[in-house]
């Protein structure tokens, strides 16, 4: 018998683009604060 069942492919899948997904959200968010404090570092050279 094969542990490779459905079931046990789609919970690794699942678990798998979970992690793909967080760490995807934390580089946008991490981009988002960049942005952002770049904005303002130009805002108050001027």
């Amino acid at each position: 018998m094969s542990r490779n069942t459905d079931k046990n492919i789609k919970a690794h899948n699942d678990k798998l683009h979970k992690a793909q997904d967080k760490a995807k959200a934390k580089k946008v968010a991490r981009e988002e604060k960049l942005k952002a404090m770049v904005r303002k570092f130009n805002e108050q050279k001027e």
